[in-house]
């Protein structure tokens, strides 16, 4: 079975608060996420919490692993043949967030992604970040006016 891990960092200019508030609020992520076009949790962000959502025309099953506000969220996810674990993680730094995020995947579709889409996940990663940066640097402006 593939395996395929990344790690990716970003620095974001707002409260490890802000950020953990936009990336936390998964019914609202289609609303700044490019790739996401649904989210949907199944009652309060919790351990065992279950949440849809569809990222680059795949459904995806999700499940809440780890919760640690406002410094870290970990959850797993099935979709077509593949598994994966994606972790967060927030810390504070020079009056910013430092957000640094680890995905691991395994299974069938991982392989064929690979060959046919070299990068895909680090390209994922980033995209996610980059979003997540201009949503809550945008949040966090709008609350210090």
């Amino acid at each position: 079975m593939a395996r395929l891990s990344v790690s990716k960092s970003v620095m974001i200019l707002a409260s490890p608060e802000a950020v953990w508030q936009v990336h936390t609020d998964i019914d609202a992520w289609s609303q700044w996420h490019r790739s996401i076009t649904t989210a949907r949790i199944q009652g309060p962000l919790a351990v065992g919490s279950s949440f849809q959502w569809k990222s680059g025309g795949l459904a995806i099953a999700s499940t809440v692993l780890a919760l640690d506000p406002p410094r870290r969220i970990s959850w797993s996810g099935r979709s077509l043949g593949t598994n994966a674990v994606h972790t967060w993680t927030l810390q504070a730094k020079d009056g910013a967030t430092l957000v640094t995020t680890e995905e691991s995947m395994a299974g069938w579709l991982v392989s064929l992604l690979r060959l046919f889409s070299p990068g895909f996940l680090d390209k994922s990663l980033d995209g996610w970040l980059y979003d997540l940066k201009v949503k809550a640097e945008a949040v966090s402006q709008q609350r210090n006016r």
